[in-house]
Formats: structure tokens, C-alpha cells, sequence
């Protein structure tokens, strides 16, 4: 979420994101995954980077419309419960022998979580140039080449909401007035909810939230009060 004040004016895209399911993840829940009523701004500006990303230009999330319901599902999933460790890889590169392999069957655990399903939303966001990364280049650059591989359903890596198992679909909307209107039964506070992490200090990246107001389908992002 760091600001950079040399960024170059904006150029705005929409994209429209569905799935059969969702889990945006409370980060208030230690052992169980329970997920946020909607997608996250961070989760948000994932999708755009994932279509396009490049050192020079940066994502800002501005508006979020949700287009269906919101409707839950209770999953009890068996899960890993540890990872091979660093230091385990490392003497194994060193030694040229060593054991990384991880038995599902010796470290299984069972959690459940409380996940969306059959989402849908149209995300805006400001395809920001960074102009002192990149001297030679320019924003048309970048903007014409997000617009071709969105077309195409071109992506650098697979767009997922929240878990990666939960992969997206997505598409360039470029009438809105062909659009359906947001779904206006998702109206009201929704409380706290993660905004996206602030990498002024990158070895130790800290998480920004925002009280989440959602009028009639469209939650606004322009005006959001960010605190640490």
C-alpha cells in the first residue's frame, strides 16, 4: 500500500471477477479460515496483478461493486499442517542429501472454514506509471498491453479469490451501461475489514484496515479512512 508520489495520473479499468467460491480471510481467526462478506482491496488489486504487473506501474483499488448475494457454505477440509522448513532445505543444498519430503498421512489436521459461494463482483482500479522506474516508457505503454491480455484472458498467473484453490473468472468490462447494476440488497456497515499491507518497510510489512460502508451494492474506496 505505498504511496508513491511520483506516480504518473491514472488511467481506470473494470474488470468483472466470478467464482463458485470464496474465502477472504479474517485475519482475527487463529485456527479457523472464516472469511470477510466480500472481497478485500487487497485480494482486489491481485486480480489486476496477476493480468499485469511490471515494476513501473502500480494498482489503487477505488470501487468494488458486488453482483450477487451474499450466501455462505461450512467446509471441513483435511489440510497439511506444517511446511519443510528453510533451514532443511538449506543443509540439504549444502550436503547434496537430506529429506524434504512431507507425508500427508503423518501431518494431516482437519479445520473448518466459512467461505462464500457463488460470488461475483466488478472491480475498479487506477493503473498507476511510475515514470522514475522506467524513463523510456509511458502509461499508454502499459495500459494497451493490460487491455490486450485481459481481452484475451491473458494472465501471469491464475486470478483466485482469497485461496488459491478457489480460482476466478474474469472479463474486461468496457460498457458499464451494458451492465447489470450492483446488487442493492448489500447494503450497511460491514465493520473492519483488511484494506492491504503497507511495504514502507518491507522486511516487516504491516496490515492497514478501513471501516467498510456498503451502500446499495457498491462499496466506495475513493474516500476510505485508512488506519494502521
Amino acid at each position: 500500500m505505498q504511496q508513491d508520489r511520483t506516480a504518473a495520473s491514472g488511467r481506470r479499468f473494470c474488470l468483472e471477477v466470478s467464482g463458485d467460491f470464496a474465502c477472504f480471510t479474517r485475519p482475527e481467526m487463529k485456527a479457523e479460515r472464516v472469511s470477510y462478506d466480500l472481497i478485500t482491496p487487497s485480494a482486489a488489486r491481485a486480480v489486476f496483478e496477476s493480468i499485469l504487473w511490471k515494476p513501473a506501474i502500480r494498482w489503487r483499488v477505488r470501487r468494488i461493486d458486488v453482483l450477487r448475494p451474499i450466501r455462505w457454505i461450512s467446509v471441513r477440509r483435511n489440510e497439511v499442517a506444517s511446511v519443510v522448513s528453510t533451514r532443511n532445505v538449506t543443509t540439504t543444498m549444502n550436503e547434496g542429501r537430506g529429506q524434504l519430503g512431507l507425508y500427508i498421512e503423518d501431518d494431516r489436521q482437519q479445520r473448518a472454514g466459512l467461505f462464500l459461494r457463488d460470488v461475483a463482483y466488478r472491480l475498479y482500479a487506477d493503473l498507476e506509471f511510475l515514470p522514475e522506474r522506467a524513463p523510456a516508457d509511458n502509461l499508454t505503454k502499459y495500459a494497451e498491453m493490460f487491455v490486450r491480455r485481459a481481452e484475451k484472458g491473458q494472465c501471469v498467473n491464475q486470478p483466485y479469490l482469497g485461496c488459491r484453490e478457489f480460482a476466478a473468472r474474469f472479463r474486461l468490462v468496457t460498457d458499464l451501461s451494458a451492465e447489470p447494476p450492483a446488487e442493492d440488497n448489500v447494503d450497511g456497515d460491514l465493520g473492519w475489514m483488511l484494506f492491504d499491507l503497507d511495504f514502507d518497510k518491507p522486511n516487516n510489512p504491516q496490515p492497514r484496515f478501513f471501516r467498510a460502508q456498503v451502500r446499495q451494492g457498491v462499496l466506495d474506496l475513493e474516500h476510505a479512512e485508512v488506519r494502521g
